[in-house]
């Protein structure tokens, strides 16, 4: 048995109609809670039923609705602000990726006073942060359990914060929070956390872990089983209770076994032609899984029967086979772009993406196989 090390938060809370339980819950927030979120999710009323717990707990609020897509430091720097000027005992992220990221940082930026400059970057984090709780509106990103909050840094680079010490005291699955989400962010979303379960089993980090790899699979298992019913019935609370389960799994495993070359060439496509996230994943997906075939095929055939049951009683190769054939229909079949060119990235753009691609070490150097420029060249190519 290999030594690793296995982090994650110290309380889940799982169910529909969590979020209208917080002021019942021990979540440590105190008195003056700060709401990191966005306009779109507090104008479709998903923080109301936090602020309304809160308030007939003795809890005064305030909500922070700055948050955009890809948010840049800026936005950082204005919800620490307001943290600050409110006096906040705690924070309360409700959103997707981008709201649970901000609320991170703001967590512990009002209380440490670091410089965030100063803080990209592996355990760079040397301050305490202000009790937190986080409630995704997505069932995609898992940053309600990781240590992992991201920012764009100026016009299209993106740096990450990773530090244990941002992983949140709690962490509120709440299935009624998902439901109006559109089928395509559904989609999306959906395959960014099987995307985070493939990658951290494959990862070629030294954490790699039996823990890690056992969560990888049951969170493939119950997205692949849902996701298709949560995208055609989008108030389907079961599917959309277990896709939020399954995206917190797959959130747990690359948190301590981080991902690799998928989200390394994704992310300059957000930062550059502000692509969603899941939906950058998503396209170079079905590419890099090719190309790490070569040397991880084992690995893939092993996880192919956890998305696509009926591969069970294949072989090695058929199952590697159905596994990459499998994850290059799945966004076919679930109506979302499948190329480049069809999210209106132009072909003598590749170049940029793909030397912008190779800036990221810091999730590069997990892939199970090199990835050189020429490789991530012709990455973008083939998904071109």
């Amino acid at each position: 048995m290999s030594t690793f090390t296995f982090a994650t938060v110290p309380q889940i809370i799982a169910g529909p109609g969590s979020i209208s339980r917080l002021s019942e819950l021990k979540t440590g927030l105190g008195s003056r809670i700060l709401v990191i979120s966005d306009d779109g999710v507090v104008r479709a009323g998903l923080v109301q039923p936090a602020l309304a717990s809160l308030s007939e707990g003795g809890a005064e609020t305030s909500i922070f609705t700055g948050v955009v897509a890809d948010p840049p430091e800026a936005v950082i720097h204005d919800a620490v602000a307001r943290a600050i000027e409110f006096g906040a005992t705690g924070i309360l992220g409700i959103g997707g990726g981008s709201s649970l990221d901000v609320a991170k940082l703001v967590a512990l930026l009002a209380r440490s006073g670091e410089a965030l400059c100063d803080i990209y970057g592996v355990g760079k984090v040397t301050g305490e942060r202000l009790p937190l709780v986080l409630a995704p509106t997505t069932a995609g990103t898992g940053s309600e359990v990781t240590p992992i909050s991201i920012v764009t840094t100026d016009a299209h680079q993106k740096k990450g914060v990773v530090s244990p010490t941002l992983l949140p005291d709690a962490a509120i699955l709440d299935a009624s929070l998902t439901v109006g989400l559109p089928p395509s962010v559904t989609a999306a979303t959906g395959i960014d956390a099987m995307v985070h379960a493939i990658e951290a089993f494959t990862s070629a980090s030294a954490n790699n872990n039996p823990v890690s790899r056992t969560l990888a699979k049951e969170a493939l298992r119950l997205l692949g089983a849902n996701i298709e019913a949560a995208v055609k019935n989008g108030t389907d609370m079961v599917a959309r209770q277990a896709m939020l389960l399954g995206a917190m799994l797959a959130g747990q495993a690359f948190a301590n076994s981080p991902v690799a070359a998928v989200h390394a060439l994704a992310y300059p496509i957000g930062g550059l032609y502000h692509v969603p996230h899941g939906l950058s994943n998503s396209l170079v997906l079905p590419h890099v899984l090719h190309f790490n075939a070569t040397v991880c095929g084992d690995a893939y055939a092993e996880l192919a029967p956890c998305l696509f049951p009926q591969l069970e009683p294949a072989d090695r190769s058929g199952r590697l086979a159905g596994f990459l054939e499998g994850l290059a229909l799945l966004p076919v079949r679930l109506n979302l772009p499948v190329r480049l060119r069809d999210v209106g990235i132009p072909k003598d753009g590749l170049a940029l993406l793909a030397e912008n691609a190779m800036e990221q070490t810091r999730l590069l150097v997990n892939n199970p196989r090199t990835v050189l420029l020429s490789d991530a060249a012709r990455i973008y190519e083939d998904a071109w």
